[in-house]
């Protein structure tokens, strides 16, 4: 156990962390936080002082953030290595320059006539390996500084394309000028550029308008707790709800 301070508006407060806990706890990330701000706030909620999340989740999705705490966070590298998958949905005849909802809009095109089988047989075409460029606005660092803050100067850099693999790509709902998905696929894919290069094979643009992880490696949303939820509990409950070391498969 340690003490340390944080910084609170303008000023320093002393805070005495609790005994360390080991292990992981499943996240249900609400819409709206980035992975880093659920971080914080566990660790300042619960006075840990080691805490850590496998995974990325854009602010704009919900749904499984594995977040690791004391020894556990030793794990992070390995657990981060696992597929993941996705509930999501597109929305064709508008393009961002972030390639979801967050982003700024570039374009607008009309829909035209777009039937189920096209977008069927595209999901189809797009299972397998693949590389894929990564978008200009997203955390993925380029000499040390985040992509995102490149692309809010106006500066583009070249990318290096990385290959992914997706495993399921499966059609769920068509509600033009909407498109339900589930997927499954390898870490680091971006659904976002996904969704963007479909618009694009449809000849109309598109977005990523929403998206919830729901797996991660072994782990499943449906495991996780609301972000609101656990910090309700006692640190008594918050450490009965995580995963010991011993039990988390790597």
């Amino acid at each position: 156990m340690s003490n340390s301070f944080i910084f609170l508006g303008s000023s320093f407060v002393f805070v005495k962390y609790t005994r360390m806990i080991d292990g992981a706890i499943l996240v249900d990330k609400p819409q709206g936080w980035t992975s880093h701000d659920v971080v914080a706030k566990i660790r300042n909620f619960f006075r840990l002082e080691k805490v850590g999340h496998c995974g990325t989740l854009d602010p704009m999705a919900t749904g499984l953030l594995v977040i690791v705490v004391g020894k556990g966070t030793k794990l992070s590298n390995s657990l981060m290595c696992g597929d993941k998958r996705y509930s999501g949905e597109m929305t064709l005849g508008v393009t961002t320059d972030s390639y979801d909802a967050e982003g700024e809009i570039l374009e607008t095109r009309t829909v035209g006539d777009i039937n189920e089988t096209q977008v069927k047989e595209i999901f189809l075409s797009m299972k397998g390996d693949q590389y894929q460029l990564p978008p200009m606005v997203s955390a993925k660092k380029i000499g040390g500084k985040p992509l995102y803050k490149l692309a809010r100067k106006g500066i583009t850099v070249e990318r290096e394309p990385r290959l992914i693999h997706i495993y399921d790509f499966n059609f769920l709902t068509f509600e033009l000028p909407r498109i339900g998905f589930d997927l499954k696929a390898t870490k680091g894919t971006y659904v976002r550029t996904i969704t963007h290069d479909i618009g694009e094979k449809l000849g109309c643009g598109a977005h990523l308008s929403m998206l919830r992880r729901t797996e991660s490696g072994d782990f499943k949303v449906q495991d996780a707790i609301a972000l609101d939820d656990l910090l309700k509990l006692s640190i008594q409950d918050f450490e009965k709800r995580v995963i010991p070391v011993y039990r988390i498969k790597v």
